[in-house]
């Protein structure tokens, strides 16, 4: 089989492995489209734990099975990350927090014709796709799921404003959760596109992040890996208010601590998604209250992932790229 093995933003190679032999509770998966994170473009972190197969925004088609919970034909979305569900931190309801969450994932990744299904993610990450939504649509269950988890967290209520920092694929989708919740949404970019997008995907204001412009929010959230993100996060939120980390720089962070005391505010993160939050996710779509369809930009060939990896790369009139 082809998978797509990644080196550097610049050096993603089409090369071939065997198709994996599947085991008892295990299931194989024909991939039909593949999402590519901005997390995978992230050079700093990913090219220092290559060269890997990477890709967990997988949907595709059972091929083969060794479960008795799934059959042949079936179209599946399928997690990359599953809970142990019996840790102290999943009966706590934190379940990103989870060891094996951390450790499992798909074999060989997202960015191959085959994927094996380990067993714990056959038994806790698997979910069959209803009739009307695409394997295109499904590989944004996972993005979705991580902006569920972030709005949620960050306890978004009607009449609040919430400043999104960075017009990107997941800043839209906290867009639009946030509208749902009933709050003002204020999104800044450099980019001008993105910011006709903001607006095209209901954000109030869309405002280049270049100019030097008062903004207050009572929550903030950071969608951009641009450290200067950080510095108009501090600057724009207002006290008691909350800065969510859905995107990091690749560097320590300064906190104003003496203002950040005095004002009382709340600075926590968010990382990936829980069980709970792709179900919602998936319902979300197949209900239509979100438009995944509409963030998808892109569509590229598998033999063409290097082109796919240079369009994220450069986005410039992109949002979401993925693989078909």
């Amino acid at each position: 089989m082809l998978v797509g093995k990644y080196y550097s933003n610049s050096d993603v190679r089409i090369e071939e492995l065997p198709v994996p032999v599947i085991g008892p509770g295990e299931v194989l998966v024909k991939m039909q489209a593949s999402g590519i994170c901005g997390t995978d473009v992230m050079e700093w972190y990913r090219a220092k734990k290559g060269p890997r197969i990477l890709g967990h925004e997988m949907a595709g088609e059972i091929v083969e099975t060794r479960s008795e919970k799934y059959k042949k034909g079936q179209r599946v979305f399928v997690s990359h990350h599953v809970p142990c569900n019996d840790c102290k931190y999943c009966r706590a309801g934190n379940h990103t927090a989870c060891d094996t969450l951390h450790q499992g994932n798909y074999d060989p990744g997202g960015y191959s014709e085959f994927v094996r299904v380990p067993k714990i993610n056959v038994d806790f990450g698997i979910y069959v796709l209803p009739d009307n939504v695409s394997y295109e649509e499904a590989t944004m269950i996972e993005p979705l799921a991580c902006a569920v988890r972030a709005v949620r967290l960050l306890d978004v209520r009607p009449g609040q404003t919430v400043l999104i920092l960075g017009g990107g694929v997941s800043g839209l989708l906290n867009v639009m959760l946030a509208k749902q919740k009933g709050a003002r949404v204020i999104v800044t970019d450099i980019n001008e596109y993105r910011l006709r997008q903001a607006l095209a995907f209901g954000a109030d204001q869309a405002i280049d992040a270049r100019q030097n412009i008062d903004l207050v929010a009572e929550k903030v959230v950071i969608c951009t890996g641009a450290y200067q993100a950080v510095e108009q996060a501090f600057r724009s939120v207002d006290k008691k208010g909350a800065i969510l980390l859905f995107a990091v720089p690749n560097r320590d962070i300064a906190v104003p601590i003496p203002d950040f005391w005095r004002r009382e505010l709340t600075l926590f993160s968010s990382y990936g998604a829980a069980p709970v939050d792709l179900a919602e996710a998936l319902d979300l779509i197949a209900s239509g209250k979100v438009d995944v369809k509409g963030t998808i930009t892109h569509k590229f060939p598998f033999r063409q992932i290097q082109q796919a990896f240079n369009t994220v790369v450069e986005a410039k009139d992109s949002l979401k790229v993925i693989l078909v």
